[in-house]
């Protein structure tokens, strides 16, 4: 399972993703308001301990955070490999 399908997987697990909406890898997480601030913190969390980085609290910006592909980008430069 790559990067992107975890993240996916993880989302649609743990976050209520209403009937009807597709969770595409571009979809905002804030704007569908599928997360707030303390979702913020568990997709932290589990970025943390799924993929064995650090997230600085300067990195929590929506730029890193706020869809499928935003975090799978930032998990590949956080690993070193984007």
């Amino acid at each position: 399972m790559n990067t992107q399908q975890r993240i996916h997987e993880f989302m649609t697990t743990n976050f209520y993703v209403p009937t009807g909406m597709e969770l595409t890898s571009t979809t905002s997480f804030l704007d569908m308001g599928l997360i707030d601030s303390t979702g913020v913190l568990e997709v932290v969390s589990f970025l943390e301990r799924e993929f064995a980085i650090t997230v600085e609290d300067s990195e929590l910006v929506p730029e890193n955070l706020d869809s499928i592909a935003n975090v799978s980008a930032f998990v590949d430069r956080k690993r070193g490999k984007g």
